[in-house]
């Protein structure tokens, strides 16, 4: 269930046909971001899952800071049929620590 750093950025490097999904709040999506990730907080996911939903048959990446929350997220969305759900293990502070280093870490 979960997906490697390395693996989303060939991921979005091919063009691949995928959601990045970042579940953290808008105040850390503000502070920094990937380019491409779609923001909606864990906090007001039940409430806008609706929005998700042509990518039900879709592969879905979902990160957080670390990696706690994207992998909760994750197994929520299978329970709702996004049977493609992965959480991208260590977040987008692996993210800005292997991939890219200009990223601001918090």
């Amino acid at each position: 269930m979960e997906i490697d750093c390395a693996s989303v950025k060939s991921k979005l490097d091919a063009n691949e046909n995928f959601l990045l999904l970042d579940c953290r709040e808008q105040d850390e999506y503000d502070l920094v971001r990937i380019r491409g990730a779609k923001l909606l907080p864990m906090s007001e996911l039940m409430v806008r899952v609706g929005e998700l939903e042509e990518f039900k048959g879709r592969p879905v990446v979902v990160h957080c800071h670390h990696g706690g929350r994207s992998l909760r997220v994750a197994g929520w969305l299978r329970q709702q049929g996004f049977e493609q759900a992965q959480s991208m293990s260590g977040g987008i502070d692996a993210w800005a620590q292997n991939i890219d280093p200009t990223l601001a870490r918090y």
